[in-house]
């Protein structure tokens, strides 16, 4: 294996030199412990910073974070930013099959302590009304001009469907719609895919779980967040289910094509791209948003779903048992944002691949509900162990593009976690940690066990370490559904 010549920053950053590779037009930075370093370089992820380095446009650093592994061309953790006013590229194997899958965050008035006794009943209904699984299909059906009306408007639609509350838009990233989205670039295969998947968990890593706060390390954001120490949470992941990885194998090959056209000297073919104002580039924008606005519109149902399983068990409604939603954050986008790069604003265009938008406070997009704390940034952990929220912070708007980690990040690929999890019943080892889980894939949670990700706490403690965010709370899982 070739040796990567890292050269260490400080305790929480480390320097690829653009010497490792002569294309290499910036350096890498890569955030990790001294101890965490030999999982990461276990497979061909600091390969993949480098080969990002040499992209067209490239602006300041290709950068990973502490829950880097490898990916489809830009490595999962990873994040690169081009300046379009200098040529800057747009890739799909930037942003990442699922578009737009990401995580959202729903607060509660119920104490841990009052709902326990009953977790298992509430994950079996959970279970009952939310569909999970490989291919999961829903009750909300969207076809023809509607499914066009749902990736144009996004989360909104399913507002206005009756899907949730308004308030719910402002605390979603973006709004919950993406304005660059253009329906007619999305494929008839990826809406085929697309039309009975909305309200759905689909399957691998997607998961909805009950969660207790455990600790509380910013007693006013915190508040400003609506969480308390003992309170029940509700996390749910997924994303653009099979429309979204629809619309990245059709813009994969359409890129292999304008790359050669446009005369781009890959280092690696995954990252076949076209220039963010090239024609390839706009098209392959327009879709990416319009499946990013379907995976804020399915996340919406979800928890609309959510809602509507509490209230049943509960016997109050979704108002009463104060289910509001802290955030919604994307993990697998690219964005045109305005930053500071060598002194100068420039436009460029960020690919954040398993990575997490972390805006300060004051920034104008986070909107006016967390304006003058931050923008909420949700990182869940595995199953078994526990899971964050953070807060955006200056410097890391400086130094990173507002971004941080997007979850614990994988050491096990998910053959070698089912070979590792045979003859176990990992749902009975949960359970006796005092948490509750249901699947509907039978190799599921082998491939999804704590054993197969790092410890979050240790990709959270290096982020917060490094001062690109700053911890607000801690939640541990009692209950989870999977796909």
């Amino acid at each position: 294996m070739q040796e990567i010549p890292l050269e260490k920053l400080d305790d929480y950053r480390f320097l690829l030199p653009k010497r490792f590779k002569p294309d290499m037009k910036v350096p890498g930075l890569i955030y990790a412990s001294e101890r965490m370093l030999p999982s990461i370089k276990a497979d061909q992820s600091l390969i993949q910073v480098a080969n990002v380095a040499c992209l067209p446009g490239i602006v300041k650093y290709s950068i990973a974070m502490p829950d880097i592994h490898m990916g489809y061309g830009l490595p999962i953790g990873g994040v690169c930013a081009t300046s379009i006013e200098e040529g800057g590229i747009v890739s799909p194997g930037g942003v990442g099959s699922d578009i737009n899958c990401g995580v959202r965050l729903v607060a509660t008035n119920l104490q841990a302590k009052d709902v326990k006794p009953k977790m298992e009943k509430l994950v079996s209904l959970l279970f009952e009304i939310i569909p999970s699984g490989l291919g999961s299909k829903g009750t909300i059906r969207v076809f023809g001009k509607e499914e066009e009306n749902v990736l144009v408007e996004g989360a909104e639609w399913a507002v206005k469907k009756g899907y949730g509350w308004n308030e719910d838009l402002v605390a979603t990233e973006e709004g919950g719609c993406f304005d660059l989205a253009d329906p007619d670039m999305v494929s008839q295969r990826a809406l085929e895919r697309g039309g009975n998947q909305l309200g759905t968990l689909g399957s691998g890593n997607h998961f909805l779980e009950v969660q207790e706060v455990v600790e509380v390390y910013d007693e006013e954001t915190a508040k400003a967040f609506s969480l308390f120490k003992g309170q029940i949470t509700v996390m749910i992941h997924s994303g653009s289910r099979g429309l979204g990885y629809q619309v990245c194998e059709d813009y994969v090959k359409l890129m292999l094509e304008a790359s050669r056209k446009y005369k781009i000297a890959l280092p690696d073919k995954q990252l076949c791209c076209a220039p963010v104002e090239s024609k390839e580039g706009k098209t392959y924008i327009g879709a990416m948003a319009s499946a990013a606005n379907y995976a804020w519109a399915n996340r919406q149902c979800l928890m609309y779903l959510t809602r509507q399983a509490f209230s049943k068990f509960f016997g109050h409604s979704a108002k009463e048992l104060g289910m509001e939603l802290v955030y919604d954050v994307a993990h697998n986008i690219g964005k045109i944002e305005t930053h500071n790069v060598d002194g100068q604003q420039k436009k460029v265009f960020v690919h954040r691949k398993g990575a997490t938008r972390a805006f300060p406070k004051g920034h104008p997009e986070i909107g006016p509900k967390y304006k003058d704390v931050g923008q909420p940034v949700i990182v869940p952990g595995d199953m078994g162990r526990a899971s964050y929220v953070l807060v955006g912070t200056e410097k890391g708007f400086n130094e990173v593009f507002g971004t941080t980690c997007h979850g614990a990040g994988r050491v096990l690929s998910r053959s070698s976690a089912i070979r590792r999890g045979r003859g176990r019943r990992i749902d009975q080892e949960l359970k006796s940690k005092g948490i509750i889980v249901k699947s509907a894939g039978v190799e599921t949670l082998a491939e999804e066990m704590s054993e197969a990700y790092k410890n979050v706490t240790e990709v959270v403690n290096i982020m917060a370490g490094s001062g690109i965010c700053k911890k607000i709370v801690k939640m541990v899982p009692l209950g989870v559904i999977k796909g």
